[in-house]
């Protein structure tokens, strides 16, 4: 009995100092949310794309509708194939690649050639991504932050808001928003490919170029140049992108591992963990679950001690990113229970995908394969 105490209480313990930072995060994005920027200085959005993602045509117009006074969105591919093209707003520019570097990852490669053929004016490099639908002032959200001292780069994240929101999309999106629930005031330890964006100047002097040579992942690789510089990554909560994707089971669980075993080779810090976390977390699960089994009910105490907690935070996280998307306020009203209820569930569902994610050095993507290589190896092997 007093094993399962000990394991029990231990993961209430680590769920009660996880709520650690809520206060400051819910206090946080709404001041981000009030900023407005004296300055907007130009600006080039890129995006890459390969192939007809969900909701494609819808996301790109969006990306051209951005509520900023100067911009130009570029769409990055390896070759003109890749782009349906009735997809395309009409005022975008078209940058193929036609890269062949075995040790890039064909999207890396795609943003590298489109950063070379930005416009000489802008001074923000602004990414996204061809499955998100960004909100008006996503690039306005993004470049607030890079006005402050020290901040190297303002990063957004996703929200997954499938409709009709089946059980496996919809538990994706619980599972996915336990990261965005780690960003915060201050410096963040990544930054989302998404929505992230960097002054032009910032992005060469971190030498973020040579950083992206042999990536596969461009934002953590992005994030390990920012850090390399002593620069910070702040949180832009009004750059929450909503993504639309529904996945089924079949494609949910390994799209889950391949973003853990990036993850692992990235940021074996945060990987490691998250998964000690875990291990913790759903074993206090099973133990309290075990020993009410076996008739000591107030182990249960316990149980709710671990439960509650969580299940506080997938609430406090999405009701911050509602007020990021008030124009999804009734898919919200729909559908927050579920950040709220099925949070043990995602807490299981994470520990499948990092267990599974701590072998193989090899992740497929878009058709290809790639070797798993550590952030700037490409850049130490010079050294």
């Amino acid at each position: 009995m007093l094993w399962y105490w000990l394991v029990a209480g231990a993961a209430a313990v680590l769920a009660i100092l996880s709520l650690r930072g809520e206060r400051g995060r819910a206090a946080y994005a709404p001041t981000r949310h009030a900023e407005h920027p004296a300055t907007l200085p130009p600006a080039s959005v890129i995006v890459p794309v390969k192939g007809e993602d969900e909701g494609l045509r819808e996301n790109l117009a969006a990306l051209a509708a951005l509520d900023y006074p100067d911009f130009e969105l570029i769409v990055a591919a390896r070759t003109a194939a890749d782009i349906p093209h009735v997809m395309l707003p009409a005022k975008v520019r078209v940058v193929l690649a036609h890269g062949h570097d075995p040790d890039t990852g064909e999207k890396v490669q795609n943003l590298a050639a489109a950063v070379k053929a930005v416009r000489k004016r802008s001074e923000i490099l602004a990414f996204a991504d061809s499955d998100g639908r960004v909100t008006r002032g996503w690039l306005r959200a993004l470049a607030a932050p890079l006005a402050e001292h020290g901040v190297g780069a303002a990063t957004g994240f996703r929200w997954f808001t499938p409709s009709p929101a089946g059980f496996w999309t919809l538990l994706r999106g619980v599972w996915d928003a336990v990261a965005a629930g780690t960003l915060g005031p201050g410096d963040n330890s990544f930054a989302w490919g998404g929505a992230v964006a960097v002054y032009k100047e910032t992005f060469f002097a971190a030498r973020v170029p040579e950083y992206w040579k042999g990536a596969v992942s461009d934002d953590y690789a992005l994030a390990a140049a920012i850090h390399a510089a002593g620069l910070s990554i702040a949180w832009a909560p009004g750059a929450l992108t909503p993504c639309f994707e529904r996945l089924p089971a079949r494609r949910l669980f390994a799209w889950m591992r391949r973003q853990m075993m990036i993850t692992r080779c990235y940021n074996r810090r945060l990987w490691g963990t998250a998964l000690a976390a875990h291990v913790v977390y759903c074993g206090g699960m099973a133990a309290a679950v075990a020993a009410s089994a076996l008739g000591h009910r107030a182990i249960l105490w316990a149980l709710a001690a671990q439960l509650v907690p969580g299940m506080l935070k997938g609430l406090n996280r999405a009701r911050l990113a509602s007020q990021s998307l008030p124009e999804l306020r009734a898919w919200f009203r729909r559908h927050t229970w579920a950040h709220a209820v099925w949070t043990p569930l995602a807490t299981w569902a994470w520990l499948v995908a990092l267990a599974s994610s701590a072998l193989g050095d090899t992740i497929e993507w878009r058709g290809n394969r790639y070797p798993l290589r550590p952030p700037g190896w490409m850049v130490n092997k010079r050294l």
